[in-house]
């Protein structure tokens, strides 16, 4: 439970709630050469107002010099910085938040070590949200928000061959209130359904990482997120 919030918690689930549409994952294996690097600073060109580093193949070193790098240009554009797993490495980079899978640390351990910090976790079954569901109602919910996914058949993940379908959609977020992203698979055409689906905020890797141009397809996916907004959570 986070008792007593601070100002930057806030602060930043305002942001999360408020600004994001889009929300970029990295991954550089995917990424037709360009680095981590590289497409940060094209997806924050592109207008991207939040950003995950996801990377499980570099050393820690390297991984937190990375990171590193990642605050400093998101704090320059004012946008939401998040690690995928690494808590340490978010912590010693003064990240914003931490993206939690089902089997990282859980997140009612995390929330003690960062609790100024968003804490997202995926979301892959109903049974996964309806335990959310009950713990937010009892009012120890650890989570910031929430990842619905895959959506889509999606290649990000070796071996992965099952999706949820986007009827996950309506179903997981009638257990709870705070906000959900979804991922997997998501194509542009997509986004007409999911946004009339209730879907106010798009995970994306291989949608960006394997596009020509980063920042225009950034810029091009937020445009279109904000035509087909239906005013609804």
């Amino acid at each position: 439970m986070r008792v007593g919030r601070s100002e930057a918690y806030i602060r930043r689930l305002r942001q999360l709630r408020d600004e994001v549409t889009v929300y970029p994952v990295s991954c550089e294996r995917l990424a037709e050469g360009r680095s981590d690097e590289q497409w940060l600073d094209d997806v924050l060109r592109g207008g991207a107002r939040i950003v995950q580093l996801r990377d499980k193949e570099s050393t820690d070193r390297q991984l937190l010099r990375k990171a590193k790098y990642f605050r400093e240009k998101t704090r320059e554009a004012g946008a939401l910085f998040l690690v995928n797993d690494r808590v340490d490495i978010a912590m010693l980079a003064d990240a914003d938040g931490i993206h939690l899978g089902q089997k990282d640390l859980p997140p009612e351990e995390v929330v003690k070590l960062v609790p100024d910090m968003l804490i997202g976790i995926s979301c892959n079954s109903e049974e996964q949200a309806r335990q959310l569901g009950v713990m937010e109602r009892e009012g120890n919910l650890p989570v910031s928000y929430y990842n619905i996914g895959p959506i889509y058949p999606t290649k990000t993940k070796d071996g992965l061959v099952e999706f949820i379908g986007p009827d996950a959609i309506g179903l997981f977020s009638s257990y709870l209130t705070i906000p959900f992203t979804v991922m997997g698979g998501i194509k542009l055409d997509h986004v007409p359904e999911l946004r009339a689906r209730g879907v106010r905020r798009i995970a994306l890797v291989t949608a960006l990482t394997q596009a020509p141009h980063i920042a225009a397809e950034t810029e091009r996916w937020i445009q279109a997120m904000n035509e087909t907004y239906k005013g609804v959570e």
